[in-house]
């Protein structure tokens, strides 16, 4: 059976997402794993206060293409005004839904009592979410945590008071905020939200999903409607394509090839310099290189040309050296 988000959203039996990450899920990473085959995918997240300032950044995020639905806008605030401002602002953008962050652990957020700070308060939480769900007539999701820390897990409340309020699908990171991202993600509480019988929303399951058998074994264990992937994806958008595979036919995909990993780094490449030109393009590509090409062995020289490199040409031609250089190399 389908699983639909809201009435007209849908993803398919078992749905891949691209979690959103700050500083990478831009629109030219956004390609590249769509082209891999992910399900839905969001932006970077956006903070409220931003858009009402109508701060550059914060504006070129609202950036989506066709070929990128469905896609949700994922905003962030601290303030219950500014977060209903910024989902008007958002559903002119028109994006398929908008997702409210309440899991990011980063101080600079949580300070700002934006993101999993929210987690120890949860009627101004609620209060939030259903001042955005009534400023817009798209879909409105989250995603949060288990909880602020080991004392304090109530994803459960969360996730009933959200649907109370209108939500229409929750994603859940296995971990707390005080983990930030160390330790081992715990789905057996989101397994337990998914057989809550008042539950009626998708739940979308997160944290350390890095392999085709975890998803594999994951899903079935968890219970959970979909999976969201995030850091697994970086420099490797074929995890989705992969585990898809893995699904249909119950085999082993290939992994990509040097000349594959070549191909899918230039058309990043292409895409970056074609939303933020040359300059800005370069330079934030070069996070990326590293986990494009991670396990091939004596990369390092090739690597320290990639994130030293000021023009599109000389990349490409490194590129096309990789490529003729390392095709015999075990990955």
């Amino acid at each position: 059976m389908s699983v639909k988000i809201g009435e007209n959203i849908e993803l398919g039996e078992f749905p891949l997402l691209l979690a959103p990450m700050e500083d990478v899920s831009d629109p030219p990473f956004r390609y590249v794993c769509k082209q891999n085959g992910v399900d839905l995918m969001y932006t970077e997240f956006i903070s409220s206060e931003g858009l009402i300032r109508d701060a550059a950044k914060s504006v070129q995020k609202l950036d989506i293409f066709e070929y990128e639905r469905p896609i949700g806008i994922q905003i962030f605030g601290g303030d219950i005004e500014s977060m209903r401002q910024s989902a008007e602002i958002c559903t002119k953008a028109n994006p398929n839904l908008i997702d409210i962050n309440y899991g990011c652990p980063v101080k600079k957020v949580v300070c700002k009592g934006a993101g999993s700070s929210l987690l120890q308060d949860i009627d101004k939480m609620v209060a939030m979410t259903k001042a955005v769900v009534e400023a817009t007539h798209l879909p409105v999701t989250v995603k949060t945590r288990l909880g602020w820390d080991d004392n304090t897990k109530n994803v459960y409340e969360v996730a009933e008071r959200l649907q109370d309020v209108g939500i229409k699908a929750l994603a859940i990171h296995g971990r707390t905020r005080a983990q930030l991202y160390k330790g081992q993600a715990d789905w057996s509480m989101i397994r337990d939200i998914k057989r809550n019988p008042r539950i009626q929303i998708p739940i979308f399951g997160n944290g350390d999903v890095d392999s085709v058998e975890k998803a594999a074994a994951w899903r079935q264990e968890y219970e959970v409607d979909g999976i969201m992937i995030g850091r697994a994806a970086i420099g490797y958008p074929w995890i989705f394509r992969e585990i898809k595979h893995f699904f249909h036919t119950g085999e082993r995909l290939e992994g990509p090839t040097i000349a594959e990993r070549v191909e899918v780094c230039k058309t990043h490449l292409n895409k970056s310099i074609e939303w933020k030109g040359d300059k800005l393009g370069i330079f934030e590509m070069r996070r990326h290189y590293a986990n494009y090409f991670k396990g091939i062995p004596n990369f390092k020289e090739s690597r320290m040309k990639l994130v030293s490199l000021q023009t599109q040409d000389e990349i490409l031609d490194v590129l096309h050296d990789i490529e003729h250089n390392f095709t015999s190399e075990m990955v």
